[in-house]
C-alpha cells in the first residue's frame, strides 16, 4: 500500500497518535515508529521498515564505521509497537523530543511510510519543498 495524504491530528495528554483510519488495517500486524531523517517520526510496517535499512546498507562493508553507525542509527531510533483498539500508537518521549513534536501535529504520507510532523514545522518544511520540488526533479533528471 502506498501512503498518501496529509491529516490534521492532536496527541492526546499521553501522547497517543490516533492513526488514520485509511491506514489501520495495513498496520495491524505492528509497526515500527523510527527517527526521520528530518524533524519527523516515521511510522512503517515491520517489513517494509527492515526491506529500507538493507537497501540503505547493501553493498556497504559491515565492518565499516559509516556502516556500522548506519546500523546503529536504524537500530537504536527504531521502537516495534501496535495500534490499540482505538487505532492509536503511543510515540515515545526520544521521538517526540526529536521531531519537536507539540500538541497539534500532522500525519503525512511518505509512500512507503507515514510521517508524524509538528504541524508549524510540516507547514514550514512543505512551503520550502514545494518552492524547491522543480530544481530537484530537474537536478535529477525528471520532467518537472
Amino acid at each position: 500500500m502506498a501512503f498518501r495524504g496529509s491529516f490534521d491530528y492532536s496527541l492526546d495528554a499521553k501522547n497517543r497518535l490516533t492513526v488514520p483510519a485509511k491506514f489501520r488495517a495495513e498496520l495491524s500486524g505492528g509497526v515500527v515508529l523510527a527517527k526521520g531523517l528530518e524533524r519527523n517520526v516515521d511510522i512503517w510496517v515491520p517489513d517494509a521498515y527492515d526491506a529500507v535499512v538493507e537497501r540503505s546498507l547493501q553493498g556497504l562493508n559491515p565492518m565499516s564505521s559509516d556502516a556500522r553507525r548506519m546500523r546503529l542509527w536504524f537500530s537504536a531510533n527504531a521502537f516495534d509497537t501496535e495500534l490499540d483498539s482505538a487505532g492509536r500508537v503511543q510515540l515515545p518521549a526520544a521521538l517526540i523530543e526529536h521531531a519537536g513534536l507539540h500538541k497539534e501535529v500532522v500525519v503525512t504520507g511518505a509512500s512507503e511510510s507515514l510521517q508524524v510532523w509538528d504541524r508549524r514545522a510540516w507547514q514550514d518544511f512543505n512551503s520550502d519543498l514545494t518552492g524547491e520540488i522543480a530544481g530537484i526533479t530537474e537536478r535529477l533528471g525528471h520532467p518537472g
